[in-house]
């Protein structure tokens, strides 16, 4: 399901932290999977059943973390998922997969909560991704970030940015090894959840 409220609230920006030649994008291919091909290759790499697809048995006590509502106070990503996802859908465009990364996990995870924090979508609320980015250590290497809004479970967020050929673009650049995502909840924001999905390349680790 995606959400009326997110229609209008996703951006994403390609931000290179490296020299020019170091953050080219991959074309799109000109076969695109699925959505739902996608969780599926998500779904069976994290070795979870698909919400609501079972044909026989009952159906699991447990929501697998891709469907999961992260609109409340105590969600978190299930950044093993996201990047079974991502990695999955790079796959299938012929990429190599991502490594989650800590130090981009904290990144995303600031970045995510300031903005709910302010109820606004942009990457310059607080300091400019560059900044961010170059403060942290990643300044010799190529760096990208993905926002979000709207969006409640890791599905729909995977869906909105996929659809999105900027957003898509980013997910499938193939200078890119290692990722942080986050999801912070704004109750009082008519959007519930805010996300960030940052990739970077392999080189200039803690400039």
């Amino acid at each position: 399901m995606i959400r009326s409220s997110a229609a209008l609230a996703l951006c994403g920006v390609v931000i290179t932290v490296a020299p020019a030649n170091h953050g080219e994008n991959s074309p799109p291919p000109s076969v695109q999977p699925t959505f739902y091909q996608d969780l599926a290759r998500a779904d069976a790499l994290i070795g979870v059943a698909p919400a609501n697809r079972a044909e026989n048995g009952p159906p699991s006590s447990e929501q697998p973390t891709l469907y999961q509502d992260l609109a409340r106070a105590d969600a978190m990503v299930d950044a093993a998922a996201a990047q079974s996802m991502i990695s999955g859908y790079r796959r299938n465009n012929r990429l190599e997969p991502l490594a989650v990364d800590p130090e981009l996990m904290r990144i995303a995870s600031e970045q995510a909560r300031a903005m709910a924090a302010r109820d606004k979508m942009t990457h310059d609320v607080g300091r400019p991704f560059e900044e961010r980015m170059r403060k942290a250590g990643f300044g010799g290497s190529v760096a990208i970030e993905n926002v979000g809004a709207g969006y409640h479970t890791l599905a729909e967020a995977f869906s909105g940015w996929r659809d999105s050929p900027p957003h898509r673009a980013n997910m499938l650049n193939r200078s890119v090894t290692r990722m942080g995502i986050a999801a912070a909840y704004a109750p009082v924001s008519k959007y519930k959840v805010f996300w960030t999905l940052i990739l970077a390349g392999p080189a200039g680790r803690r400039g």
